[in-house]
């Protein structure tokens, strides 16, 4: 294994840790709003969070651990798509 390979796999798992946390933080602050739209959005706002850190922690995997990881271009998506839902839903609740 490089260099290269280590430190990606280090930088995931910090990653990983940083979306563990995460996601330990925002379970613990509910949501005090009747309202089930509020509801929804906050939940969508939490989901684009956590699903950002492991997303990029999977990247890094990913670049680690797959020779060929031109075939999976399509995975840049998965973290953009994270954080258009933590944006919207943010914009949404504020």
């Amino acid at each position: 294994m490089s260099g290269f390979e280590i430190a990606s796999l280090v930088l995931a798992g910090l990653l990983a840790l940083g979306g563990i946390r995460s996601l330990a933080r925002w379970l613990r602050r509910p949501l005090d709003s009747p309202s089930l739209r509020d509801q929804v959005l906050f939940a969508v706002n939490v989901t684009g969070r956590v699903g950002l850190w492991f997303a990029l922690a999977g990247m890094f995997v990913g670049t680690a651990l797959i020779e060929e990881f031109e075939t999976f271009r399509w995975y840049l998506l998965v973290p953009l798509c994270m954080a258009a839902l933590q944006l919207i839903s943010a914009v949404l609740l504020g």
